[in-house]
């Protein structure tokens, strides 16, 4: 499975961004970690393609919104509100588990990363 992430940009404090991630084939969960400036990567929300469960890390609970459309094989990061401590590379991955929503190691594939920066 081959994902394409597309949507990063530059934005200001407040403003919104949405991620599109696009996969070659169907897959069982889906989710976007970010990896922020001298910080380890950290899982950011995921859903479940089959049912539409979701989780979200507390920090973007309320201001980021994880949808899919099984259609596309496709997975989208609604950003709003967005902080500067939001500034990060964000990564789309795709795998076949759903007990470890946040777990890299249930995650086999991998986007190339998307950059936001929010000043």
């Amino acid at each position: 499975v081959q994902l394409v992430e597309s949507g990063g940009g530059a934005v200001q404090n407040g403003g919104s961004l949405r991620l599109s991630c696009a996969a070659s084939g169907s897959t069982v969960t889906m989710a976007w970690f970010r990896r922020a400036p001298g910080k380890e990567r950290e899982g950011v929300a995921a859903v479940v393609t089959l049912g539409g469960n979701t989780w979200y890390t507390d920090s973007v609970k309320g201001r980021f919104t994880i949808s899919q459309d099984d259609a596309k094989n496709a997975v989208y990061l609604q950003m709003n509100s967005l902080k500067p401590e939001d500034t990060a590379v964000y990564y789309c991955a795709a795998g076949t588990s759903t007990g470890f929503p946040f777990r890299e190691s249930a995650y086999p594939y991998w986007g190339q990363g998307t950059q936001v920066t929010v000043s």
